[in-house]
């Protein structure tokens, strides 16, 4: 079976090893970089099946780099690690395009774990490539990550996107809130549900209002459903 790739970019030289040789016993095919100029280059270079990025980086700072990757590869995870604690940091790398955050001091096998459930989820994002969801006159390309409604493309973010594919794979079927939240957000999220309220609204804003069309259903009490209302 061939080794999964991963791209450690982290400019602290002694976590940078450990992370090297942890990766290495767990079985993985390791690269390791501690500056962003040469991380951006070897992401526009070569094919990674995930990337661990530090956000505090000489040179070009983990945050810009996530965005220059995320304009050529939308699938790849990318989990990022870093001192910072603040939610602003934490959202503002999660909007643009990050699959996981993790806060320096952390335990090496919670990266594992968390290395693992994005690469599984890899695989089966891979696995449907070239294939679309359609709910009415919603379809999402999953390859290309685009949303469409009778041709006009709408604009999401990657936490909307998330949080609109999940549901339209399990359309007509009531899933609750803790549900969003695990697949969503991650088994890791700490914070209140609420959130899965406030990203509905979002949805609702940029398609269920704007095409005049109810596709997202409140199941009172219970969670959330996208039926399609033309059936």
């Amino acid at each position: 079976m061939k080794k999964k790739r991963i791209l450690v970019v982290e400019d602290e030289e002694k976590l940078s090893r450990v992370l090297e040789l942890e990766l290495n016993f767990e079985g993985y095919d390791t690269t390791t970089v501690h500056e962003g100029d040469v991380a951006v280059k070897k992401l526009r270079e070569q094919k990674w099946d995930l990337v661990l990025l530090d956000i505090m980086l000489p040179k070009v700072s983990g945050l810009d780099i996530l965005r220059d990757f995320r304009e050529i590869d939308h699938l790849t995870p990318v989990i990022l690690l870093t001192a910072r604690d603040r939610t602003h940091d934490k959202v503002r790398g999660l909007d643009l395009g990050a699959n996981d955050y993790l806060t320096k001091p952390f335990e090496i096998e919670e990266l594992l774990a968390r290395i693992r459930a994005h690469l599984r989820q890899s695989q089966t994002i891979e696995a449907t490539e070239n294939q679309f969801l359609t709910v009415g006159r919603l379809q999402v390309d999953l390859n290309k990550r685009e949303v469409i409604h009778d041709e006009e493309k709408i604009d999401l973010t990657p936490r909307e996107y998330d949080l609109l594919t999940y549901l339209m794979k399990n359309k007509n079927i009531v899933l609750t809130r803790e549900q969003l939240i695990d697949h969503v957000w991650g088994y890791t999220y700490v914070g209140d549900t609420n959130v899965v309220d406030v990203y509905i609204r979002y949805l609702r804003q940029k398609i269920d209002k704007k095409f005049s069309i109810p596709y997202i259903e409140t199941i009172r009490g219970v969670g959330y459903m996208i039926k399609d209302p033309e059936q």
